[in-house]
């Protein structure tokens, strides 16, 4: 088995919403570069810092996590002039995670105070671990977190 790698990504909640329904990864408002750096098989969870891009109420949750199905980025058309980098995505049943209790458990915030900055990357890769105290707090089934 090919060993694959977790990722955070960062978007507000209804651009999350959005890529949940169109079934697709994309990141750091659809670069090619953030989205080549995934591999098929590969897991990410979505930290929304709130609810609407630059705006919105504050969420800082964990909103949904997937799996990456394809190999290479495919360009879609979203709007006259914008085509994002994308990836095929298969998201997992969840909820809503709040980051507040998961702060000193995981790696990459605990005992940090500007746990925040870790999000400013739009991506970043993950322990196998983190992302499976994330999954689990988000009622993602244990199968489909480490499968």
């Amino acid at each position: 088995m090919t060993h694959k790698s977790h990722w955070v990504g960062v978007a507000s909640h209804d651009h999350v919403l959005g890529a949940v329904q169109g079934g697709f990864c994309q990141l750091g408002h659809g670069k090619e570069a953030l989205v080549r750096r995934l591999k098929a098989g590969d897991l990410i969870v979505f930290y929304s810092p709130r609810e609407l891009m630059g705006s919105g109420r504050v969420l800082q949750a964990f909103t949904a996590a997937g799996r990456i199905l394809d190999d290479f980025p495919y360009e879609a058309e979203q709007s006259a002039g914008f085509c994002p980098y994308r990836r095929r995505t298969k998201f997992f049943k969840s909820r809503q995670a709040p980051i507040r209790p998961l702060l000193q458990e995981l790696t990459f915030t605990q005992g940090n105070e500007s746990w925040g900055l870790a999000f400013r990357r739009g991506a970043f890769r993950i322990t196998a671990d983190d992302f499976k105290r994330i999954a689990k707090a988000m009622s993602i089934k244990s199968e489909e977190a480490e499968g």
